[in-house]
């Protein structure tokens, strides 16, 4: 069967997949209820098109601190890529340098930085959780910065890690001859094992940072001289902290329904985010989206409420999962086409002419 959009590439996936590594990324926090929000919020939401507008000409580029992309969609953080596939983060990367847009490169990730930067023809930022070790992450940080990344992007969201009852059940371990490679050095790349227990939960148990605050954006900004995006904001007051404590992005996610069930979907508290960035003293901070993009509709949705960009994580893992280097592009290609497609028939030639339309862009399903 040709695979013409996302869905299409998710059960193809599902097929080649073991069933442990299927369950570690397509699964959410306990019943999965904001995992399934996150789509569906989206459904939710119309567009009111507009017509006879001059369309001749569809311009997805936009930019997002100093880089140009082709469109704004970057690649978020997932981890052990290499479950889906053999090139794991380095097929991804290639892919997104190939697309003209930024890779978002995993903490947990089976690839070296130094190895993935390597592969790069474009921006690769870095996605940091925070370990108990403060040197340990001082490290990172720093390698992160000599091996060539652009960004980091601090996740804070996970204190103590979301109950993922699939890996629970399935005791989840990463393959053989797979770890955590960026802690190589560190002494700390290998998974707990444990019976009835996931070994993810039980590393970030023991290594990431529970006592994290905001006192500490000062600490992480200055061991460089990336800019520091905060990522897993879902309240507008902390949208607000975030900006008041010098964060060069934020990115609005709750770590797709991976974390505290029954939060809301990233879409329906996007609005309020915006409204306490744009009102404050660094409105022209950029606010990224993650979590349930599948279409390019939701691209231009989220886009008219005010994200400057999004980021898809799930979509990238199918596509890796059926064809390295190669799914992963015709995931991004899809998403491409449905997003001129969608730009073309709301009658905004370029991006910039969905933010202009903004929210008269939306409206909510009565259903």
């Amino acid at each position: 069967m040709e695979l013409i959009n996302l869905y299409d590439y998710e059960a193809a996936a599902r097929e080649r997949l073991p069933q442990q590594a299927w369950d570690y990324y397509s699964s959410g926090a306990h019943d999965e209820i904001t995992l399934r929000e996150n789509h569906a919020a989206f459904d939710r939401i119309t567009l009111r098109y507009r017509v006879l507008r001059d369309v001749s000409t569809l311009d997805t580029s936009t930019t997002l601190l100093g880089h140009a992309l082709s469109m704004p969609v970057l690649i978020a953080p997932t981890a052990f890529q290499r479950m889906a596939h053999p090139d794991g983060e380095v097929a991804t990367c290639r892919a997104a340098g190939a697309a003209g847009t930024i890779m978002v490169l995993s903490t947990l990730s089976n690839t070296s930085m130094e190895q993935v930067t390597a592969a790069a023809s474009g921006p690769v930022w870095f996605q940091l959780y925070v370990y108990r070790d403060r040197d340990v992450s001082t490290e990172i940080v720093r390698r992160a910065e000599a091996a060539g990344c652009t960004a980091i992007v601090v996740t804070v969201d996970a204190p103590v890690l979301g109950v993922r009852e699939r890996d629970v059940r399935n005791s989840f371990q990463l393959p053989e001859g797979l770890s955590v490679e960026n802690l190589l050095p560190a002494g700390k790349a290998a998974l707990p094992h444990g019976a009835g227990e996931s070994g993810l939960a039980q590393y970030a148990a023991s290594m990431f940072d529970p006592s994290l605050s905001w006192s500490d954006l000062e600490w992480l900004s200055g061991l460089t001289s990336l800019p520091v995006l905060i990522k897993g904001i879902a309240h507008p007051d902390d949208a607000r902290l975030a900006v008041e404590h010098g964060a060069a992005g934020i990115v609005v996610s709750n770590h797709g329904g991976r974390q505290l069930d029954t939060s809301p979907a990233t879409i329906d508290v996007l609005p309020d985010i915006v409204t306490a960035v744009r009102e404050s003293e660094h409105p022209d901070t950029p606010i990224l989206l993650d979590g349930g993009i599948r279409r390019g509709t939701d691209i231009v949705k989220a886009i008219a409420l005010g994200a400057d960009a999004v980021c898809i994580g799930r979509p990238v893992l199918w596509g890796l999962a059926v064809d390295g280097a190669g799914g992963v592009t015709s995931v991004l290609d899809i998403l491409r086409g449905e997003l001129e497609t969608a730009m073309a028939l709301c009658g905004c030639p370029s991006v910039s002419e969905i933010r202009q339309m903004g929210t008269e862009l939306v409206g909510r399903s009565s259903a």
